[in-house]
């Protein structure tokens, strides 16, 4: 009997080692096959699909929809980013010694100071415990910018907005992916955003593994934290990608006090027990990555992270949020009420492929819908 047993162990042993082998095998034939797929050159130029504007409209319902489902007692949210840490003023300069095919836009003079307001957020649709794994936001808003805006309806704004997020690429590729995955995770159908029916070709496992890495443990404060525009823009002729990430050295030394993570807003605590309490300020550079057409650095697949090798990012401008006091009921109330829109802005900052394209109609949407039922319920 211990013969038989042993020779079924050495059996199972071979055979498990063929399966690893086999896994290892097909995952090599997976990578190579995706690094063969995603390589050479493309377009530097917008291509629109068929059917986009039709999907676009799909989208907005979906998001409407997400915003009902979320709304509080007193007030429709964000169908994103519901939850914000807070709303900082914020400096931002461009840098004095910026190279002439850098001067793009709202960096086109060296030294130049802009006023700016930040908004630091969590990602989620519902404002849930910081604790949670989730992405997080950074949407800058830069004051009193001359010049024609995008929006024809918009012109006295006078503003310029980089909408970020903590990670470089996004969990799907173009419109028509992104209204199957809202609307399955709307309908509470989360594992469907990725597995929409049992063709095994219709699955984004990839996609998947995109968002689980989106979803990330909370960080030590939201100045901590590197955020990135995911989606291109145009950068005077070029197209380009923006990245904010913390300068600390160009801000007097900090540490901050351990923060209680068990408390649902421990993050917005830590942001204002540093400018609030400590009146320490907070520093970051603000840079881009421009797009070499000659590298797979498409405009149109937002889930394809554009390579540093590549195209290294480049530092145009300086971020200093001063001390302040931000956490008060009047300011919250404000910070609710922003809105903010990469389609708030300039012609050499113009947002460019399907997702902006997207972004366009529905922030938009949701915007005009959020304002007006929390107009209405301020009213009754």
């Amino acid at each position: 009997m211990s013969r038989l047993w042993m020779r079924f162990g050495a059996f199972l042993g071979k055979t498990l080692l063929w399966l690893i082998g086999l896994g290892v095998f097909g995952y090599a034939l997976a990578m190579a096959w995706f690094a063969w797929q995603h390589s050479g050159p493309v377009s530097a130029q917008e291509v629109i699909p068929d059917g986009e504007a039709a999907m676009t409209q799909d989208v907005i319902q979906t998001a409407v929809r997400i915003v009902d489902q979320h709304r509080e007692s007193t007030r429709y949210l964000r169908d994103a980013h519901a939850k914000a840490h807070g709303c900082v003023k914020a400096v931002v300069q461009v840098l004095p010694d910026l190279t002439a095919e850098l001067r793009q836009g709202v960096f086109s003079e060296p030294g130049k100071t802009w006023q700016a307001t930040m908004r630091l957020s969590n990602g989620n649709a519902y404002p849930q415990f910081d604790s949670i794994r989730d992405a997080r936001g950074m949407a800058i808003k830069l004051l009193d910018v001359p010049g024609k805006q995008l929006l024809a309806d918009q012109q006295p704004r006078g503003e310029q907005d980089f909408v970020m997020f903590s990670h470089p690429n996004f969990f799907v590729s173009d419109v028509a992916e992104y209204r199957q995955n809202v609307a399955a995770q709307a309908d509470g159908k989360k594992l469907m955003a990725f597995f929409p029916g049992w063709d095994p070709r219709t699955w984004q496992v990839r996609h998947l593994f995109i968002a689980l890495a989106t979803l990330s443990p909370a960080p030590e404060s939201p100045t901590k934290t590197t955020y990135f525009s995911v989606s291109p823009y145009k950068f005077g002729e070029a197209n380009a990608k923006f990245r904010v990430m913390p300068d600390p050295d160009s801000c007097p030394v900090y540490t901050l006090p351990a923060q209680n993570q068990k408390l649902p807003n421990f993050l917005r605590n830590a942001l204002n027990q540093q400018l609030s309490t400590d009146r320490v300020p907070a520093c970051f550079v603000l840079q881009i990555q421009r797009q070499d057409p000659n590298q797979y650095m498409p405009i149109e697949d937002t889930s394809i992270e554009w390579s540093e090798n590549a195209a290294p990012f480049q530092t145009v401008a300086r971020i200093k949020v001063p001390a302040q006091d931000f956490d008060t009921p009047a300011l919250n109330i404000q910070c609710d009420n922003q809105s903010f829109n990469p389609w708030f802005g300039l012609e050499a900052h113009r947002p460019i492929g399907g997702i902006n394209r997207l972004r366009k109609a529905v922030y938009e949407a949701v915007s005009d819908y959020r304002h007006s039922r929390n107009d209405e319920s301020t009213s009754r």
